[in-house]
Order: C-alpha cells, then structure tokens, then sequence
C-alpha cells in the first residue's frame, strides 16, 4: 500500500508530499483506520532514562516539528516518538525550496531551518495526547536569537514543555540555523547544559517529576571533538545522547544534481558516519550515558549495526520516508534477532 502511495507523493514537491502525508495519517487516524496500514511490533522492551519504551525503534524529531501527528504516527508501531524541534516563539524557517529528495541514494537533503509554529502551539497539541509509548519533545532557539543568548530560549522551552514531555532533546546540532552548532563545543556547551542542568533540577524539585535530558550532535565532528562532548554529558550528568543529525558533508551524492544544495543531508550516505560516532561515544561513556542511534537506518540490518556500535534504541527519518511503516517492524525484528544471539553466544 505504502510503495502505490509513494509512487504518486513522490511526484509532488517533498515539502507538499511531506505535509500532505501527515494530513492522511491523521485523518485515518482520528478515523480509527490506521492499524489497517500496518502490522502490530512486537513488545520489545528497553528501560533506559528512567523510562520503559514498549520497543527500540523511534521517529527521530523532524517530521512532526509541531506535534499536530504524533497520536497518528506512534499507531504506526513506534515505540517513541520525538517531535520538534521547536523554539519558544513561531518561525517561518528558511524560503523555500528547502527540501530535496535523492531518491538514487536514499537521502534526503533539507534545510528547513526550525521551521514551527512555537512552543505554544506544541503544548496545545500534547495535551490531547493519546499516543502509549514514549514521547520526546527536541528543543532549539529562534533563529534571530544570537548564539550567546541561546540559553535563554532553551530555558523558555525546557520549562514550556517540562510537565508533557516524558524526555527531551537539546538540539545544538543542526546545520540550518548558523552558528548553532558552535554551541556543541568546549566551554560553549559546557555553559550552555549547565544551566539547562539546573534548570532541569530546579523543575524536578517544583514539580516532584525527574524529566531526562538528552542532547544531539552532529556527525561531523573529529574523533577528539566527539570524546571531548562525551566527557561533557558525564560531568553534567546528563541523561542520554542522540548521535547524530544530519551532514554537511556529501559524500556518496556527488552524482545527483542536487548534492550541491545547501543544508544537511540525511539517509543512507551518513549511515557509517553516524555509526562510527557511537562507536566514540560508546568507548568513553561505557554504559554510563545511553546512545540513542540515528542515521541512515534504511533496513533492519543497519538498525541492528547501531545497538551492536552501541546504541540501546534507534531512531529513523529518512528511511522512513522511503521504506513507509514496514521499516518499523523490520527493524524492530532485526534487532530482537540481534539481541536473542547475543544473549545465546
């Protein structure tokens, strides 16, 4: 059903074909149809954060910035869903064009820039909540906000989104909102999860209610940049890492004639790039810290190869832009399969 569909999105533009999509799973949704349009997963159970999620495979932030969809994504079989990222006051995003598929290469290039409605919005939205599984809310700063103030803004968020969200993301990674990912960096991001540690402890005390925190890096950092964040998340005692976001690299597109737009490309080319860097992180944080691994997760293999580089739960985007809800099982699948051969070796 999903191919016959994507044949025909596929001929519109991605951002029309995107919104379009998520207008029909909502509409089957609220319909009481949508189990039609895919099989139940299987109960897999990881507790990582102080949090059970019913099974390992989640929707990485992106697709849902608002939190108009996510009742209906997360019947898709998700067992968590993040939606974002949003900023504390409503922005248009970069002009389009701003989305670009590479079908040949199963990627996807974007640079919608934080595009939402604001956080006021969103929190209207999760308090009709009826999605089971976990629920994640990614945080980021306006774009006219200047980097130095930054904290401010995920502050307005943090606090905004603290009594619905069930963790949260700081993105300090994107490569759409310039100077964004200077924050990811030395003292910079030291000063910056600082005080979103304290915030993070000060609302735990006044609302008697520990929401984890995690934060998500971009792949293209060199191997002593990746310790050294690591390192980092330890000394704050942060509570997870999403690893990574997209690239600004283009590796492996250089033949489609649109690998020259700007913006960060997701999908299969950044899949070794972002499993490398949880390998990195892996090493130094030991099973202190949780991965949460993402990128390039086109099929059940190669969200297997995350757990086995060392992530606990994998997240998807592009591939299921591409694949439609089957990738959610066979990923789920593939690493049960994974899990019940470790457990025999």
């Amino acid at each position: 059903m999903y191919t016959t569909a994507r044949k025909l999105l596929f001929k519109l533009d991605p951002e029309t074909s995107h919104e379009l999509s998520l207008d029909c799973l909502g509409a089957a949704e609220r319909l009481g149809i949508l189990s039609l349009m895919s099989k139940k997963v299987p109960e897999n159970p990881v507790e990582i954060m102080g949090l059970r999620f019913p099974n390992p495979v989640g929707l990485a932030a992106g697709l849902d910035k608002n939190g108009d969809y996510y009742n209906a994504l997360g019947r898709l079989g998700f067992g968590f869903v993040e939606i974002g990222t949003i900023t504390p006051l409503p922005q248009p995003g970069n002009p389009k064009p701003r989305l670009f598929r590479l079908p040949e290469q199963g990627a996807i290039i974007n640079r919608m820039g934080f595009n939402n409605k604001g956080v006021e919005h969103l929190l209207a939205q999760v308090k009709n909540r009826r999605y089971k599984g976990v629920l994640g809310i990614n945080i980021g700063k306006n774009a006219k906000t200047p980097v130095e103030n930054a904290l401010s803004d995920y502050r307005i968020c943090l606090r905004r989104v603290y009594a619905h969200a069930d963790y949260i993301t700081v993105n300090v990674s994107s490569p759409n909102t310039p100077g964004l990912r200077n924050l990811q960096f030395g003292e910079s991001l030291k000063a910056l999860l600082g005080g979103i540690k304290r915030e993070q402890r000060k609302l735990a005390d006044e609302q008697e209610r520990y929401v984890p925190i995690a934060v998500k890096i971009a792949p293209d950092m060199s191997e002593a940049e990746i310790i050294s964040v690591a390192e980092t998340l330890l000394d704050l005692e942060l509570d997870g890492v999403i690893a990574t976001n997209t690239t600004i690299g283009r590796e492996g597109v250089e033949s489609d004639p649109q690998h020259g737009e700007a913006g960060g490309l997701s999908g299969v080319p950044v899949r070794d790039k972002s499993t490398q860097v949880i390998k990195t992180l892996a090493s130094v944080l030991q099973g202190r810290l949780p991965i949460i691994g993402v990128g390039g997760i086109d099929s059940g293999e190669a969200a297997a190869e995350k757990i086995a580089a060392g992530a606990s739960l994998v997240q998807v985007y592009s591939g299921f832009i591409y694949r439609g809800p089957a990738l959610i099982n066979e990923c789920a699948a593939a690493i049960a399969r994974q899990q019940g051969q470790s457990e025999g070796a």
